[in-house]
């Protein structure tokens, strides 16, 4: 794709490999998570990290909030990180976080806590 073009659609494949045409606004959704593989050290840096940004509002995490359950560290690292990911522009490199994270398009919002997408 040259510069100053926008993608209209891009190609999904159903579960018999067949190609479908899928409107960019759609595709183009990301979140950032932890990676299951990341080790409690790391996934509690990153979690202070993004609560520590000003732009990242982690209230969600508290308990009785929507986001406190479960009450798991890559849990709340996720729901941290992802704040953090979308807050800063939603760039591969700020869901980097020392290699612990990924970007999916997948949305990893479950029950009542929602996953934000600025």
């Amino acid at each position: 794709m040259g510069l100053g073009k926008t993608r209209k659609s891009t190609r999904e494949e159903d579960e018999g490999g067949a190609a479908n045409l899928v409107p960019a606004a759609k595709a183009d959704k990301t979140w950032c998570v932890a990676k299951p593989s990341s080790d409690a050290a790391t996934l509690m840096a990153n979690l202070n990290y993004a609560c520590s940004q000003l732009q990242v509002d982690c209230r969600v995490l508290r308990i009785g909030c929507a986001c406190a359950r479960p009450d798991s560290l890559i849990s709340h690292a996720s729901v941290a990180m992802n704040l953090y990911y979308q807050a800063a522009g939603r760039h591969y490199w700020n869901c980097f976080f020392n290699n612990s994270a990924l970007v999916t398009t997948t949305d990893p919002s479950f029950d009542s806590c929602v996953y934000a997408y600025i």
